[in-house]
Formats: structure tokens, C-alpha cells, sequence
């Protein structure tokens, strides 16, 4: 008898199992083009990145990384379209992130930034894999909004030929937006810098990595024109001060990226200990000078910091 009542569990554990869908047949959360919902994606505020062990792709040498290949295969500067797989390769080795918006959570600065700066490459780095997810379909949904609403993008056909790929007939496809937040791009006001360029969003793109650990590996020297970290983990703790994000180690190496004579290190914050840590370190580094009020107030970067980051809003949103 024992041996059936055994034989009658594995039975159910075999009948469980086989009802039990393939993991491949699951649909998932958002398809590539729709806009996600936050509430799907929600993270950890923070974590170590010190102790973060997980796996990360990172090539060798910056050099070695083709970054129209998956992060801006229709990026404006993209104008060689020759089918010779040796022409494309020389096209796409000048692009590059030329501006980082590094912790870049949801992915609101990101887009911000990429219409803000039609000139430059934005490159928002995240090492939380749910967000960084959830910021790969909101700028996909993006770029397939802005061509349904009349951006103009170039792009290459089978035969090596440039073709705009606006739609001639008009049809808009409207992305599904998230309930919680619209994107500031979106706007149509006409006091806004923005609203005279419409922008494509195929200039901004994410990656998942640890910035503190593999930045080397992805970004050459004297590249960058501009650094940006927007409200990032205070460390309160003084045995956690060096996981900080901006030390005197640290800012040794962004000078290395940041092109001299014009590159910016942008930093934001709401707690009062950190703003001063960030301001003492910048001032006693020998490559970093602090700009002046009047730079700061007429530089749109900044007041994007303050209106798109997500705690940007929930200060202005409290009157601080």
C-alpha cells in the first residue's frame, strides 16, 4: 500500500509538472514598440555596487564595440549606408555616447536629454535589470511614437540606398503611455526650446552595466561632453563613504572621459551632506573647476535634473 500511495504522489508531481507552460510560450510583460508600465518594472531604490556580482557583456576595448549594431542602428550622424560590411563598420565606429547619464533609473533624463541635445549620442547606464528593461521599451516605444507623428528618420534598404522613413501617408501610431508620467518631449510649448525639433530619440539608448567597474571597457578617453548623476545613493554611513559615486579617485578617472576644456560633470541631490561632499571633492581636484551661477541658470541640462529625474519631480511637486 505504501508503494502505491508513493506512486500516486509522483503521479501528481508528474501531472503538475506537465501542466506547467514552457517558459517560451509566456507572453511577456510589454511587446518591443508598446510603452511599459512602471508599476511592472519596480526595482530597489539603490544597490552596492561593490558587491554586485552579477554578469556583465563588456568588450575589451572600447574601440572593439559596434554601438549602431543594437543601441543606435538609425542614429541621425549615421550616413554611410553602403551594403560593404567594411564601409558600414568605418560609418558606425564615429558613433559613439558622447553624454552619460549614469543611474539614469526610468529613463526619464535619458529622453530629456536626446532632444535637448540632437547633436550628441545620450547613453543612460543602469545596473538594476528590471529598470534598464523598462527604459529599452520606453525609448523604443518613443522612436516608434516620434515616427508616427511625422519625425523624419534616415535609414538604409536592402540595396545600400538612404530612405526616410516617415510615413507618407500620415498614419500616427499612438505608443501606450504610462499612466503615471508623460514624457516632457511631448510637450507643445512654445516657449520651450524643444518644441521647434522634434525629436526621434534615435540618438538615446541603455546600458546595463556597473558603471564604477566597466566604464573603461565601453567609453574612450576624452569622449564625453557631458556626465550626469542625478540624485544618487548618499552612503550615509562613513564606512560606505568610498561606494559614494563621486570621489576624489572617481572624479580622477571621469576627467579621463570628459573632453578638456568642455566637458561638464553635472551632479544633483535632495540630501544637504552629500550635495556638500560633492562640492568639496570638485573644488579640491586640480582638473575640475566649478561654473558660475549664470552658466548654471542659463544651462538647460540643469533644469532638466531638476524637472524630469523622477525625485526632481517629487521636489518640485513638495515645493523644495
Amino acid at each position: 500500500n505504501d508503494n502505491n500511495v508513493n506512486n500516486d504522489n509522483d503521479n501528481d508531481k508528474a501531472s503538475a509538472i506537465a501542466s506547467t507552460p514552457p517558459t517560451d510560450t509566456v507572453p511577456p510583460i510589454t511587446h518591443e514598440g508598446q510603452m511599459p508600465q512602471k508599476k511592472f518594472y519596480r526595482s530597489r531604490a539603490h544597490c552596492n555596487p561593490l558587491s554586485f556580482n552579477e554578469a556583465f557583456d563588456y568588450p575589451p576595448r572600447p574601440d572593439l564595440f559596434d554601438w549602431t549594431e543594437e543601441h543606435y542602428p538609425n542614429h541621425p550622424q549615421l550616413s554611410d549606408c553602403g551594403t560593404d560590411a567594411g564601409e558600414f563598420s568605418a560609418s558606425s565606429a564615429q558613433i559613439h555616447p558622447t553624454v552619460l547619464d549614469v543611474g539614469c533609473g526610468f529613463g526619464g533624463l535619458t529622453l530629456a536629454l536626446s532632444a535637448l541635445l540632437p547633436e550628441e549620442t545620450i547613453l543612460g547606464l543602469e545596473i538594476r535589470s528590471k529598470v534598464t528593461e523598462y527604459v529599452r521599451l520606453r525609448i523604443l516605444a518613443s522612436r516608434k511614437e516620434a515616427m508616427g507623428t511625422g519625425a523624419s528618420i534616415a535609414g538604409c534598404d536592402g540595396d545600400g540606398e538612404t530612405h526616410d522613413a516617415e510615413k507618407e501617408d500620415g498614419e500616427t501610431h499612438d505608443a501606450e503611455k504610462d499612466d503615471t508620467e508623460t514624457d516632457a518631449t511631448d510637450r507643445d510649448d512654445p516657449n520651450d526650446k524643444r518644441a521647434s525639433h522634434r525629436p526621434t530619440h534615435q540618438n538615446a539608448s541603455v546600458l546595463r552595466t556597473n558603471a564604477m567597474k566597466y566604464l573603461p571597457n565601453h567609453i574612450p578617453p576624452r569622449s564625453l561632453s557631458k556626465l550626469f548623476f542625478c540624485f544618487p545613493d548618499p552612503h550615509f554611513k562613513k564606512k560606505n563613504h568610498p561606494r559614494r559615486i563621486v570621489s576624489t579617485r572617481l572624479l580622477t578617472e571621469y576627467a579621463h572621459w570628459l573632453k578638456p576644456g568642455e566637458g561638464k560633470l553635472y551632479c544633483i541631490t535632495d540630501v544637504r551632506d552629500l550635495h556638500e561632499w560633492h562640492v568639496e571633492r570638485c573644488e579640491e581636484h586640480p582638473l575640475f573647476e566649478e561654473v558660475t551661477e549664470e552658466e548654471m541658470e542659463g544651462d538647460e541640462c540643469v533644469w532638466a535634473m531638476r524637472t524630469e529625474t523622477e525625485e526632481g519631480k517629487k521636489m518640485s511637486a513638495s515645493g523644495r
